[in-house]
């Protein structure tokens, strides 16, 4: 069996028996934690919009991996590979300052008691209700994870180039709908992604050495400009028209050829997931409403792992196995 189809029959074998999540779970532990997160979010938000965006990624790409376990936020060790330099990852992923910062200001209220798993989907809401978008009431109460593998993201994540149809099919591995797909990649309704990432669109569709024929014209001459070939590929260029609210703009992009990415604009070509671009460009209420079910459904997926409160999300916290194999023993 190869490694993508075992990951995911562990995931899914194991969510049944992880820990139950509940709305109000720090009620009684950590009343003001929702508050706190939300109050650093913000700060975040003056202080760079862009960062609301990143934020709001990290449960996307944490969540796909072995479950919300903030595996995603561990830092390389001289013993584990972790995820952050992953490819899906690597010079893409961003703001894990905020995340630190959120960590810091609950340690102080109430030590070891809120897992960084639950800070990354709390931040996500925020950051989407902060952007303009929908709120929603979040299940909390998830550990966070001992360990992260680089081999396990770069196994199921999506790349940039992919289609609808392989999205589709990655998406039903987890119990996700085709609505659940297309109303969850709204969330590049906000922010910005890297010329890297549509190289090929522009300058090499399908090994044609032409333009994806896709691409409106126009848009296509200001990602020309932007993103010349030879120049460099860290320059990034906004998801959608309206990249710091969040809105269905997104979907009327999509629908006028001016997605971004390869993996988005091929929800309007596919017939498949065509109807929800059109549902949600004409109904924002539907969107908000199928984006908000979507990030709790994805927030269920656990491993089912043995897991801990850490006290820095960075690292796990210390334990006398780790430090034997530090120090050589």
């Amino acid at each position: 069996m190869s490694l993508l189809p075992l990951v995911l029959l562990l995931l899914l074998i194991t969510m049944a028996v992880a820990t139950p999540l509940r709305p109000g779970f720090y009620s009684k532990t950590c009343p003001e934690a929702e508050f706190i997160v939300r109050d650093v979010m913000i700060k975040a938000m003056i202080r760079e919009p862009r960062s609301v965006a990143s934020v709001m990624r990290f449960q996307f790409h944490d969540c796909f991996v072995n479950g919300c376990d903030a595996s995603l936020l561990l830092d390389d060790t001289p013993t584990m590979l972790g995820e952050k330099l992953a490819l899906s990852n690597i010079n893409s992923l961003r703001s894990f300052e905020v995340i630190d910062e959120i960590k810091e200001a609950l340690e102080k209220v109430c030590p070891g008691t809120v897992s960084c798993a639950d800070i990354i989907i709390m931040a996500s809401r925020d950051a989407v209700s902060l952007s303009g978008g929908p709120n929603w009431e979040v299940k909390l109460g998830r550990e966070d994870s001992l360990t992260a593998s680089q081999e396990d993201s770069d196994s199921i994540m999506p790349s940039p180039r992919a289609n609808a149809s392989f999205l589709i099919d990655l998406f039903a591995k987890f119990n996700l709908s085709v609505k659940d797909l297309v109303a969850l990649s709204g969330s590049h309704s906000i922010g910005q992604g890297r010329c890297f990432s549509i190289m090929f669109r522009l300058y090499n569709q399908s090994g044609s050495g032409k333009p994806d024929p896709t691409i409106e014209p126009k848009f296509r001459e200001k990602l020309d400009r932007l993103c010349p070939l030879g120049g460099d590929e860290n320059v990034t260029v906004d998801l959608d028209a309206t990249p710091q609210i969040f809105d269905n703009q997104y979907f009327k992009d999509l629908a006028a050829g001016r997605g971004f990415l390869n993996s988005d604009e091929t929800l309007y070509t596919n017939p498949e997931t065509r109807e929800y671009v059109c549902l949600f460009k004409e109904n924002q209420g539907e969107f908000f409403k199928a984006f908000a079910e979507g990030m709790i459904k994805m927030g269920d997926l656990q491993s089912g792992r043995a897991g801990e409160i850490r006290s820095n999300c960075r690292v796990a916290n210390g334990r006398p196995v780790d430090i034997l194999l530090e120090s050589g023993l």
